[in-house]
């Protein structure tokens, strides 16, 4: 069954439609309504197009987290072969909403490392809706070190809210352990890449996302503060969304702009939820190019290169 956004109820109405007419033929042989329903379905179609023709940057955020989204868990499953999971931080525990080990991608030993929300009640919870505690940065941590040490290449996938900011999790030391992760991205001498998948929400994302080369899917969002947050702190009022969305600048079109994005890997219409098989493909393409650039440069010039990258952000805009 498609879990539809709000604005697509206009389109829930229209396939629902041709659902029922078809649901009847089944009832009734003698009913011929193939026609009908097929015109019902071009009408679908074409409205399709439109609604995602001209997305404002909060259905955009709407779309970034559409619970049938791929997550980490469907990217690795079917990109990577021979992928052999690594758990705990070798410090306090095993955080499940951090997931990473390694594998191949197209026949090339990787280290892969990504946030996971799950996808029904049961694994949301487990995975704490994608929001990483202390150990599943210093899990990270881990396996960037371990990559780093075997001349492996990186691969983040980020799909968080946020960090957890919970009692525990700030015990044990949250902002301490995102800025190491954050560190790490900026000390490894081997190609790092990665991509927003869903969400990217604030220092959770980025302490996984520091790379050479970042991609964004064409209708995922990368932001200091969910648009939520961003109205509560300045209008006292989370309704308020829509105007943060806009004044946030999370979506990935501007994101290239202001060139915190290197790339964008465009998704299938009506978003990747509706056809998960070709984004999931999209993604796989764009990570094999990304590290296909940097796979000549020594580990000085990945370094050099990548803290560049983050000095230079904001240059334009201050030049002008």
């Amino acid at each position: 069954m498609t879990n539809y956004l709000d604005f697509e109820k206009p389109l829930a109405e229209i396939e629902g439609k041709a659902a029922e007419l078809r649901a009847l033929a089944r009832q009734n042989e003698e009913m011929d309504v193939e026609a009908e329903a097929q015109a019902l379905d071009k009408k679908a179609a074409d409205l399709l197009v439109a609604l995602y023709a001209d997305l404002t940057p909060w259905r955009k955020c709407q779309i970034a987290r559409h619970a049938d989204r791929p997550h980490c868990k469907d990217y690795i499953e079917a990109l990577f072969t021979e992928y052999t999971p690594l758990a705990g931080d070798r410090n306090f525990a095993d955080d499940h909403a951090v997931m990473g080990g390694l594998a191949r991608l197209d026949g090339q030993p990787v280290m892969v490392i990504g946030h996971e929300k799950g996808n029904d009640t049961k694994s949301r919870i487990e995975r704490n809706f994608g929001m990483a505690r202390p150990e599943g940065y210093r899990k990270a941590i881990r396996l960037m070190d371990m990559a780093d040490r075997f001349g492996l290449p990186v691969v983040t996938l980020v799909d968080t809210p946020g960090a957890y900011p919970g009692k525990g999790a700030e015990e044990r030391g949250q902002s301490e352990a995102i800025a190491r992760s954050t560190q790490k991205c900026l000390q490894i001498g081997v190609p790092l890449v990665s991509v927003i998948i869903g969400e990217g929400g604030s220092g959770g994302a980025v302490a996984f996302a520091t790379a050479n080369r970042v991609a964004m899917l064409q209708h995922s969002v990368y932001s200091v503060i969910s648009p939520e947050g961003c109205a509560s702190i300045l209008w006292k009022d989370a309704e308020k969304m829509r105007e943060a969305a806009e004044a946030l600048r999370l979506t990935a079109q501007n994101l290239q702009e202001l060139g915190v994005c290197d790339r964008i890997i465009d998704e299938p219409v009506g978003g990747a939820h509706r056809h998960k098989k070709t984004a999931i493909e999209g993604v796989g393409k764009a990570i094999s190019s990304m590290i296909a650039e940097l796979s000549s440069k020594s580990p000085e010039a990945l370094r050099q290169a990548r803290r560049q990258k983050y000095l230079d952000l904001g240059s334009k805009g201050l030049a002008a």
